[in-house]
């Protein structure tokens, strides 16, 4: 159990100091305070309730969180309110993020939810959004199901877009699964004083971090990269000081909260997130270099910033590639160790109608791969076989943005 409750409160907010790169931030980030306790590994702290002699003091702060939402000063009271462990996660990604703040969840449509629910408790229902998005995003936009509106517009339609009761610009760049990018600076301008969210998925704060573009709000699934192991589910949204508080009481209320333990194998996984996010970088670009150069293949889709995800066009049928893989392993969600492939148009994006999946570039041919940590030459042999049986034709070959 984690015993000295204050630090990670005090460690949490502000920005990442300039004279600590971002690879000593992953590492050091949310444990600043562990040898001072003679500890070395953070502590998992699993309690649901903590005792407390003092119900009086209890009620006032009780009061002051439903009134801003901070963090509780003193000990936890309830796992709802808050947990040190998964504080220590908070802390991590908000210095990543160069944010004042993060606020965690049990997965990232949790907390894109919680998003939307703070801003609908102001009245403020209406969102404007670029596609493409992660397709169960999409359809929370679209579907209503929190009773927001929507209107989806390309990044240069955003500033006509916008209506006094807009209450979010929602983007996702590099955008899943086309790897489309948006200039998030420009996007933010056209925003105005409307909260701009950029989930930041793909990307992860060692490509880019929106905040200091412009972005109010930075999502993550963090079941993706930050956790790094295909183990745990979670998201977190940084922010500043003032969303996060409002964030905190959406989480309270409806019970989005993280598990300790997804908290702590969180917070493991940013320590090598510089590395891994690298390592899986360069392999991802030589693999889009062959895929490329190879007539099986139409079209090969990679952004300007890296990262290791890849799309890529068959000519041929990709449900046979999908079929044939032997070392890659078929299957959704990305940002792990090992490589996986799967076909946006039949799973993570067949929850979106198909004439608006198409007209954001998510064709029927595109499947989108992660690429993992194994060595190159093994993933191309298993892309080269897989490949094999997919008709070739007319060679039409690129990398886009």
């Amino acid at each position: 159990m984690d015993t000295d409750m204050d630090t990670p409160k005090g460690v949490i907010a502000g920005h990442r100091p300039a004279s600590r790169a971002l690879a000593t931030e992953a590492v050091h980030a949310g444990r600043d305070d562990l040898a001072r306790q003679g500890l070395h590994a953070p502590p998992i702290d699993l309690s649901t309730t903590y005792p407390s002699y003092d119900s009086r003091g209890e009620a006032a702060r009780i009061d002051a969180f439903a009134e801003t939402g901070a963090e509780l000063d003193g000990p936890p009271v309830y796992a709802r309110l808050g947990n040190p462990t998964v504080a220590r996660f908070e802390t991590a990604l908000a210095r990543l993020e160069g944010t004042e703040s993060a606020v965690a969840f049990a997965s990232g449509m949790a907390a894109l939810s919680a998003v939307l629910l703070v801003r609908a408790s102001m009245g403020l229902r209406h969102v404007v959004a670029v596609r493409p998005l992660y397709g169960c995003s999409d359809h929370l936009l679209t579907a209503g199901l929190l009773g927001s509106e929507v209107t989806w517009t390309d990044p240069a339609g955003i500033a006509d877009a916008l209506r006094p009761d807009t209450g979010l610009v929602m983007v996702e760049s590099p955008a899943n699964p086309t790897l489309a990018e948006v200039d998030l600076r420009a996007v933010a301008h056209a925003c105005g004083s409307v909260p701009l969210l950029a989930d930041n998925t793909f990307a992860t704060p060692v490509l880019q971090r929106p905040a200091e573009q412009g972005a109010r709000l930075v999502l993550h699934s963090a079941t993706k990269y930050l956790g790094g192991h295909g183990d745990v589910m979670a998201g977190v949204v940084a922010c500043d000081e003032e969303f996060a508080g409002k964030l905190r009481q959406v989480r309270f209320a409806t019970g989005g909260v993280l598990h300790p333990l997804a908290g702590y194998l969180l917070l493991r996984g940013l320590s090598t997130l510089p590395v891994r996010v690298r390592a899986a970088s360069e392999t991802a670009a030589e693999l889009v270099r062959r895929l490329a150069a190879d007539p099986r293949v139409a079209r090969v889709h990679y952004p300007r910033i890296g990262g290791a995800m890849v799309a890529f066009e068959v000519h041929g049928e990709p449900h046979e590639v999908i079929a044939n893989v032997r070392l890659i392993t078929p299957a959704v969600s990305l940002g792990s160790v090992d490589t996986l492939i799967q076909h946006p148009a039949s799973i993570s994006h067949r929850i979106v109608d198909a004439d608006d999946r198409r007209d954001a570039g998510v064709s029927d041919r595109l499947l989108r791969m992660s690429v993992g940590l194994e060595d190159v030459e093994d993933l191309w042999a298993d892309l080269d076989q897989a490949l094999a049986p997919v008709r070739t034709g007319a060679r039409e070959a690129m990398t886009s943005a």
